[in-house]
């Protein structure tokens, strides 16, 4: 699994049939699954992208977390995160788990992510979406779960 992070001052997510919740200062998330990534690896990615101290302190270090900042949480599918671009002009999306299995993760992962942090917002598996976001830092970190311990 991979989760590529964002912090955020503001940003929602559209689809044709509606929009999410608008979410404040906080963290977007958007997630892709691997071929081979199974149910196991969704609580500790969860934990890890909550707890990780990326907002700033009194003295404007990096030391934070989400929750320290009363943050939300975006969370988007993103299945483009397995791209392989190494040949050709088109990307190849071989190594992405494919879309039911995924859909079923996707789900898992966002509850992990409701048991563990409030608010949680959801963009919408499979929907054509527009993402809107205000990065802040701009502070952007990619999380693979093959690196955590």
């Amino acid at each position: 699994m991979r989760v590529l992070l964002q912090r955020i001052r503001e940003g929602w997510v559209e689809t044709d049939t509606g929009r999410t919740e608008r979410a404040g200062l906080g963290l977007l998330a958007l997630a892709g699954f691997h071929r081979d990534d199974t149910a196991d690896v969704l609580e500790p990615m969860a934990r890890k992208l909550i707890e990780l101290r990326v907002f700033d302190d009194g003295q404007g270090k990096m030391n934070l977390p989400l929750a320290a900042v009363g943050g939300h949480l975006m969370v988007v599918p993103q299945f483009t995160l397995y791209a392989d671009c190494r040949r050709g002009r088109r990307p190849d999306f071989f190594q992405a788990l494919a879309p039911g299995p995924a859909a079923e993760l996707f789900g898992r992962f966002v509850a992990a992510c409701r048991a563990l942090t409030s608010p949680v917002t959801a963009g919408t598996f499979g929907a054509a979406m527009r993402v809107h976001l205000i990065n802040d830092g701009p502070v952007t970190l990619l999380l693979d779960s093959r690196d955590l311990g």
